[in-house]
């Protein structure tokens, strides 16, 4: 019986951390992108996670405004490459925690909590939340993919501006 009660009890805990697709409790706006100090990824490179398949850290030579924040890369290469097509090498959800978003509220994104899937960024709050959403990368994909538009934001600055939301 006891065994049962327990069984009961984790199936509920999963159940209330399904994704919620258009369910978004984030009342307070954010800025489009998670930069704190106006610098977007913590300042790492997002394009390294596409050519070398890991964090590196951006440097301050090499530095391009986008969506409000400062971006740094690693060499005028990568540079060059997010300012052609920064749409394809940007995290999706503005680099917050994907697992957060699937759940309609924003998490700050680790940058070494990462993943690429369908060529596209991911990046997520800690471990345990990339744990979490490695168990259903899909499901939060298509929940995250809904929720980021509904969750408030800040009036995008225009590019070559940073950010100076609260």
């Amino acid at each position: 019986m006891r065994a049962k009660a327990i069984g009961l009890i984790v199936v509920m805990f999963i159940a209330g951390c399904a994704a919620t697709p258009g369910k978004v409790t984030q009342t307070k706006p954010v800025t489009p992108i998670d930069a704190p100090v106006a610098l977007a990824l913590d300042g790492y490179d997002p394009v390294a996670y596409f050519i070398i398949g890991k964090p590196v850290e951006g440097s301050p030579q090499y530095v391009h405004i986008w969506r409000g924040a400062k971006w740094q890369f690693s060499s005028e290469a990568n540079r060059a490459a997010f300012i052609n097509e920064p749409k394809r090498y940007a995290p999706q959800y503005g680099g917050y925690c994907a697992y957060a978003t699937a759940h309609g509220f924003t998490a700050r994104g680790d940058p070494n909590q990462w993943a690429i899937v369908n060529n596209k960024l991911y990046v997520n709050n800690n471990a345990f939340a990339m744990s979490l959403w490695d168990k259903n990368r899909p499901g939060h994909i298509d929940a995250g993919d809904v929720n980021w538009p509904l969750i408030p934001k800040f009036p995008l600055p225009t590019d070559g501006e940073l950010s100076h939301a609260p």
